[in-house]
């Protein structure tokens, strides 16, 4: 991520921790630290949607009244990167094709012949 998302990402976990009990003995910017080290890697996109999905209570934890684990975040976010990445192939090969060209390289990537079986 970049910086600047980095930032969002940042206001994204101030989000959820706000949502969830915190202890009193936690440092929060250490907290803060340790979440982004674990999400760095990952795509904004997919890091706003898993902490949506802990907000909404629709990702898998064990308890729901506290706030999820770095480790819990990672997991849901490398959830929603699958996710995007079926949907945009589902997206690729249920739209017909555009072009000339597109109708040759999906008969030359075998694609017409998936769609058919």
């Amino acid at each position: 991520m970049t910086a600047a998302e980095l930032q969002q990402a940042a206001k994204a976990l101030a989000a959820m921790f706000s949502c969830f009990p915190q202890s009193a003995l936690a440092d929060a910017e250490m907290q803060l630290r340790g979440y982004l080290a674990a999400v760095q890697d990952a795509e904004l996109c997919d890091v706003q949607a898993a902490i949506q999905r802990f907000i909404r209570g629709e990702a898998k934890v064990d308890n729901v009244q506290f706030c999820p684990s770095s480790a819990q975040l990672s997991i849901e976010v490398r959830e929603r990167r699958l996710m995007r990445g079926l949907m945009a192939k589902r997206a690729l090969l249920s739209s017909p094709p555009q072009r000339e060209s597109e109708v040759a390289r999906r008969s030359r990537d075998g694609e017409g012949e998936r769609r058919r079986q």
